[in-house]
C-alpha cells in the first residue's frame, strides 16, 4: 500500500467520524428541539388551566351571591283555610333585593358600629276570617284587615326587615333598609300566610318571617304545602321554625325536647336549604330547660309571646312580640306598638 493509498484511508476514516459527529450533534439538536417544544406546550397548560381555575371560581363566587341574593335571612285549628290572593309567581326585585340584604346580614356584612335602635316584632296566624265555630277566633285576622295594617305601618315609616338582619344590625352595624325596622313574624304555617300575606308584603317590597311546624298541620287542615314554603324562601322570607308538631316543650323529657327543637331544625335546613337560625317557642312556653336546649341546638335566639319590643341588649333567647287579633284596627296596632314600647323584659319562664 501506498503512501497515498495509506492516506486516502486516513483522510476516508477522518470524514467518516466527522460525519458521525455532525450526525450526533443534528440528533442532540431535534432531541432538545423537541424537549423545548414539549416544554413550552406543558407551560401553555399550566397557564390555561390556571386561567380556567381562577374564572371558574370567580364565576362561582358570583353565582352564589346571585343565588343569595335571589333566595337570602310560623295554633293548628282545623280548617283554618286557604285564602284567595295570588301565588308566588312574579315575584318583585324589591322582595329579593329584601333577600339579599337578609343574607348579606346573615354572611357577616358589617357597615359600622353596633347598631342600638329597638325593633317590634308582630305575631300572626291565620290571615283569613274565622270559620263558624273557631275555637281560637282572635288568632284570624282576614285579608283585607293585614293589608291595611301593613299599609299604616308603611305610611308611618316602619319597613320590615327579618330577625337575621335585625341580629346583623345590632352585632356589626350591618345597614338595614331606609325607615323604621320591624318584623312580621307568622306562626305555625297556614296557607293563607302564602295566599294571602304573601302578596301584601310582597306588594311594599317586604319580607316576613315564617316559624314553621314541621308536623300536624297538612295542607288538608290549612297549612303550607312543602312548594308554597318554597314559595316564601323564593320571594325573600326568612324561614325560622317552631319545632316539629307545636309541642308543650316545658312538658317534655330531654329526648322529646332534643327532637323537638334540634333534630327539627336539622330537617328543616336540610329540607330548605336555609340556616333557621331563631326558634319560636310553641304557645310561648318555655323554662331554663328549654332555653337551654334552643341554645344547644345553635340557634341565635328565639321569640316568645310576651309583649314588649326587642333591643340589642336583650336575651336573644326570650325576645318579645306583640300579637295580632283580628279586628285590629290600623290605628289600634300603631297605638299598642307605641303603648309597649318600655314594657319589661320577658321573664325568665313563661307557662301561659
Amino acid at each position: 500500500m501506498t503512501v497515498e493509498d495509506g492516506e486516502g484511508q486516513l483522510d476516508g476514516k477522518r470524514l467518516r467520524a466527522r460525519r458521525e459527529t455532525r450526525g450526533r450533534e443534528l440528533a442532540r439538536r431535534r432531541r432538545r428541539r423537541r424537549t423545548f417544544a414539549c416544554l413550552s406546550l406543558l407551560l401553555a397548560a399550566l397557564v390555561v388551566i390556571a386561567v380556567v381555575a381562577l374564572a371558574s371560581g370567580g364565576g362561582g363566587s358570583g353565582s352564589s351571591r346571585s343565588g343569595s341574593g335571589d333566595a337570602a335571612r310560623h295554633a293548628g285549628h282545623g280548617s283554618a283555610g286557604s285564602g284567595t290572593g295570588a301565588g308566588v309567581s312574579g315575584a318583585s326585585g324589591s322582595a329579593r333585593s329584601s333577600t339579599g340584604a337578609s343574607q348579606n346580614a346573615g354572611a357577616g356584612a358589617g357597615g359600622g358600629r353596633p347598631g342600638t335602635e329597638r325593633v317590634p316584632i308582630l305575631m300572626y296566624h291565620v290571615i283569613n276570617p274565622p270559620p263558624a265555630g273557631a275555637p281560637f277566633p282572635g288568632l284570624y285576622v282576614s285579608a283585607s284587615e293585614f293589608a291595611a295594617q301593613m299599609q299604616a305601618l308603611a305610611n308611618a315609616g316602619y319597613h320590615a326587615i327579618t330577625l337575621d338582619q335585625m341580629w346583623a344590625y345590632w352585632k356589626r352595624g350591618t345597614a338595614l333598609p331606609a325607615g323604621k325596622p320591624i318584623v312580621v313574624s307568622f306562626d305555625n304555617g297556614y296557607e293563607s300566610q302564602y295566599t294571602n300575606a304573601l302578596p301584601v308584603l310582597r306588594r311594599l317590597g317586604w319580607a316576613g318571617d315564617e316559624n314553621l311546624q314541621l308536623t300536624g298541620l297538612p295542607p288538608s287542615q290549612g297549612g303550607l304545602s312543602e312548594a308554597q314554603v318554597k314559595g316564601l324562601i323564593a320571594a325573600g322570607w326568612e324561614l325560622d321554625t317552631q319545632g316539629f308538631s307545636h309541642a308543650d316543650l316545658i312538658t317534655l323529657d330531654s329526648t322529646q325536647l332534643a327532637y323537638q327543637v334540634s333534630t327539627a331544625r336539622t330537617v328543616i335546613r336540610h329540607r330548605y336549604g336555609v340556616l333557621a337560625n331563631w326558634f319560636c317557642y310553641p304557645s310561648g312556653h318555655y323554662d331554663a330547660t328549654v332555653v337551654a336546649a334552643v341554645q344547644a341546638a345553635g340557634f341565635t335566639g328565639s321569640t316568645t309571646v310576651v309583649p314588649g319590643w326587642a333591643g340589642p341588649s336583650s336575651d336573644s333567647y326570650r325576645l318579645p312580640r306583640l300579637r295580632v287579633l283580628g279586628g285590629t284596627s290600623p290605628e289600634s296596632l300603631l297605638s299598642e306598638l307605641a303603648s309597649i314600647r318600655s314594657d319589661q323584659a320577658p321573664p325568665a319562664s313563661y307557662s301561659g
